[in-house]
C-alpha cells in the first residue's frame, strides 16, 4: 500500500486546527486588556479612572492656587479672599494625600478581579483542547507556562500602566495650559527641553524590555539546572554520578549570561540619564533665570514664577513618569500575547458541527486503513492499520518499543486524528462524534499514569466524579484493585492526604498531614480508578502492572481478567505472559499489525509472537530460546 504525501492526506473535508502564536496588535491586546478589566470590575476601573485624572490635576491645581495666594498677598487682596485660597489649597492637599491611597487600592483590587476573569478564561480555553497535540509540542508548552504567568496580573498591569500614563498627561497637560496662559514662549521652552528626556527615556524602555526577552531562555535554562542541583527526585542520581559541580556551572553560565545583557544596558542607562539629568537641570537653572528676570521687569509676578518652578519640576518628573509607564504597559502586553494566543488558539482537533450521538456499543470498534504521524516531517507510527475488536472481546497488542502500540490507544480515546483513515464505533466513525460523549464509555489506565495530590477518596472518586459522595463505590472499586488494605493502613485511611507539598515544614513530620505513596501503590490507585468507570463500553489498560512486583502482578492481571468479562478492552503489555488468555493478540511491526490470532494460534504459526514469547520464557526459566524452544500454547 502507497504511503500518503508529504502534506498528509486530507481528513474527510475537515479543516485542520489553527496555530497558535498568530500575530496580535498592541491596539488589539490593549482593547483585550480593557475589556478583561470592564467584564471583571467595571465599577472600580471606573473609580480608578477617575482617581488618576484627579491625582494628575492635583500638583496643576495646587501650584495654581499658590500663585493666586502669593499674588493675593502680594497686591493685598481682601483677607476673604486670602482665607478662601489657602482653604482650596489646603483642600487640594488633602485630595492630594488620600486620592493615592484609593488609587492604590483600586489597583490592587483591579489586579485581583481581573487576574481572576483572565485565569479563569485561559483554563477554559485550555479544557476545550480535545486532543493531546498541544500537549506533547514543546513550543506551546512554553506559551502555557508564559501565559499563566502572565495572565493572571499582566491584563490588569497594562490597565494600570494606561492610567498612570493618562494620570502623568494629565499633569503635563495642565502645566503646559497654566504656563500657555502666563506666556507661550514659557508652555515652548518646556516642551522642548524636556521632549528629548521623554523620547530617550522610551527609547530605554524598549531596549529594557527587548534585553528581558532576549536573556528569558538563559534564565530559564538557569532555573533548571538550579531545580535539578536541589529536587529529591535528581538528587541519586546527582550524588551517584557527581554531577553536581557540572550542573553548578551550567548555571553560573547561564547567569553570567544575563548579568552581561543586564549590564550593559544598565550601563547605557547611566551615560543616558547622567546626560539628561545635566540637561534637565541646565533647562531648569536657565528657566528660572528667565523666570526671575521676567518677574523684575514686570511681565511675572512672584506667583507666576512659582507656576514656573513647579511646572518644570513636574513636567520633567511627569515625563519621566510616562516612560516608565510606557515600558511597564509594552512589557505586560509582550506577555499578554501569550495569553491571547492561548485562549484564541480554537479547537486542536476538528470537530464535526453536528454531532451524532454516542450509543452503546453493541458490534464493536473498526480501524479501516488508519495513518497516522505525529508531525509532517515525523515518520509514520501507524501504516495502514485495518483492525476490527468485536463487542465483549479482550484485545491483546503487542510488540516492540515504538510500534505503535499508544499511539493506537490516543487514537481510540480521539486524543488525535489519523491523517487517513477512519476508525468506526459501531460503523460510526468517532469524529462525528462528540469527545467527551465518546470518552464517557471509555475506562482506562495509562502507562503514564497519574497520582494526584489530593486524598485517596478523590484520587480513586476522580475516575467518576458522582462517586465523590459514594464511598462504598470507592471501596469496591479499591478492593478489586486491591488497595484497600493498603489503604486501612494509612493514618486517616480514605481521607489521608497523599502528599507532602501543602504544609510548613514542622507539619511535614506528622504523618496525619499526608503520605507519599510507593509507585507499585499508586498505581493500583489508578487501576481502581479505571475500575471505578464501572459498565463503560470499552476499558484501555496500557502497561497496567508495569511498575509491580510478580505477585502484585498476578494479582492485577487476576482482577482485570475478572474485570472485562463480557467488556470490550483493550490490553497493551510487554510482558507476554500477560496477554496469552486475551481473545485476540495482535502484533504491532513497524506500525502495521504483522500478525493476530489466540496465543494458541500465534505460538504455532511460529512467527514474531512465538519468538518475542519464548525470549521472554527463556529469561525467566534461565537458558536461551534457541537452546530448548518453548513448545506452543505452553510458558
Amino acid at each position: 500500500m502507497s504511503e500518503p504525501s508529504a502534506a498528509g492526506p486530507g481528513t474527510g473535508g475537515r479543516s485542520s486546527a489553527p496555530s497558535v502564536g498568530r500575530p496580535v496588535s498592541g491596539v488589539r491586546l490593549l482593547g483585550i486588556a480593557a475589556t478583561l478589566a470592564g467584564r471583571a470590575c467595571p465599577l472600580v476601573l471606573g473609580v480608578h479612572t477617575v482617581l488618576a485624572l484627579a491625582v494628575g490635576l492635583v500638583p496643576v491645581i495646587a501650584a495654581w492656587l499658590t500663585k493666586c495666594l502669593l499674588d493675593g498677598l502680594v497686591n493685598g487682596a481682601s483677607r476673604r479672599d486670602l482665607l478662601v485660597l489657602a482653604a482650596g489649597l489646603a483642600a487640594i492637599g488633602l485630595l492630594g494625600r488620600l486620592a493615592p491611597h484609593a488609587s492604590r487600592y483600586c489597583k490592587a483590587e483591579m489586579n485581583r478581579r481581573v487576574g481572576l476573569l483572565a485565569q479563569r478564561r485561559l483554563f477554559d480555553a485550555v479544557n476545550a483542547y480535545t486532543g493531546l497535540r498541544r500537549f506533547e509540542d514543546p513550543r506551546f508548552l512554553d506559551e502555557l507556562r508564559l501565559a499563566r504567568q502572565g495572565g493572571g496580573s499582566n491584563p490588569g498591569q497594562a490597565v494600570d500602566g494606561i492610567l498612570g500614563i493618562l494620570r502623568s498627561a494629565t499633569t503635563v497637560g495642565g502645566f503646559l495650559v497654566a504656563l500657555w496662559l502666563l506666556s507661550p514662549w514659557a508652555g515652548a521652552f518646556i516642551v522642548m527641553t524636556s521632549a528629548p528626556a521623554l523620547v530617550a527615556e522610551i527609547g530605554l524602555s524598549r531596549r529594557r524590555a527587548r534585553t528581558i526577552w532576549r536573556v528569558g531562555p538563559a534564565e530559564r535554562r538557569e532555573l533548571f539546572y538550579g531545580s535539578l542541583l536541589s529536587s529529591v527526585q535528581a538528587a541519586k542520581e546527582v550524588r551517584l554520578f557527581g554531577i553536581g559541580d557540572f550542573l553548578r556551572d551550567r548555571m553560573i553560565a547561564e547567569r553570567s549570561t544575563v548579568n552581561v545583557a543586564s549590564r550593559a544596558v544598565d550601563w547605557r542607562e547611566l551615560w543616558v540619564q547622567t546626560a539628561l539629568g545635566a540637561l534637565a537641570a541646565l533647562a531648569t537653572a536657565g528657566g528660572l533665570l528667565w523666570a526671575v528676570g521676567a518677574a523684575a521687569t514686570g511681565m511675572l509676578t512672584v506667583g507666576d514664577v512659582t507656576v514656573f518652578a513647579a511646572a518644570v519640576a513636574a513636567v520633567q518628573s511627569s515625563l519621566a513618569t510616562i516612560a516608565a509607564d510606557v515600558a511597564r504597559t509594552h512589557h505586560a502586553l509582550v506577555l499578554l500575547r501569550h495569553y491571547v494566543a492561548v485562549v484564541d488558539a480554537g479547537p486542536d482537533l476538528p470537530r464535526s458541527a453536528s454531532p451524532r450521538p454516542t450509543a452503546a456499543l453493541r458490534r464493536g470498534i473498526e480501524l479501516r486503513d488508519v495513518w497516522f504521524r505525529y508531525a509532517p516531517d515525523h515518520p509514520w507510527t501507524l501504516r495502514g492499520v485495518d483492525l476490527f475488536i468485536p463487542h465483549g472481546t479482550s484485545l491483546a497488542v503487542v510488540g516492540r518499543n515504538g510500534a505503535g502500540k499508544s499511539t493506537l490507544v490516543k487514537l481510540l480515546c480521539r486524543f488525535y486524528a489519523p491523517q487517513r483513515g477512519r476508525i468506526l464505533w459501531d460503523g460510526v466513525d468517532i469524529a462525528d462524534m462528540c469527545p467527551e460523549e465518546l470518552r464517557h464509555r471509555i475506562g482506562a489506565v495509562f502507562q503514564d499514569f497519574m497520582s494526584y495530590d489530593l486524598t485517596v477518596t478523590e484520587n480513586i472518586a476522580l475516575g467518576d466524579l458522582s462517586a465523590l459522595g459514594d464511598p462504598e463505590r470507592v471501596r469496591a472499586a479499591a478492593l478489586r484493585a486491591g488497595v484497600h488494605d493498603t489503604v486501612c493502613g494509612l493514618p486517616r485511611g480514605y481521607d489521608t492526604l497523599l502528599s507532602r507539598s501543602f504544609f510548613l515544614e514542622s507539619d511535614k513530620k506528622d504523618p496525619e498531614t499526608g503520605i507519599v505513596l510507593s509507585g507499585g501503590q499508586a498505581q493500583r490507585l489508578a487501576l481502581a480508578r479505571a475500575f471505578l468507570r464501572d459498565g463503560r463500553d470499552l476499558l484501555i489498560l496500557d502497561e497496567p502492572s508495569a511498575g509491580l512486583d510478580a505477585e502484585a502482578e498476578h494479582e492485577i492481571h487476576t482482577a482485570i481478567r475478572t474485570h472485562r468479562v463480557g467488556r470490550t478492552s483493550v490490553l497493551i503489555s510487554h510482558r507476554l505472559g500477560a496477554v496469552r488468555e486475551a481473545d485476540l493478540i495482535v502484533v504491532l511491526s513497524e506500525g502495521r499489525v504483522r500478525e493476530q490470532g489466540t496465543h494458541d494460534g500465534l505460538m504455532a504459526a511460529g512467527g514474531e509472537y512465538r519468538r518475542l514469547f519464548s525470549l521472554q520464557a527463556a529469561g525467566y526459566r534461565g537458558h536461551r530460546s534457541d537452546e530448548q524452544p518453548v513448545p506452543g500454547g505452553t510458558s
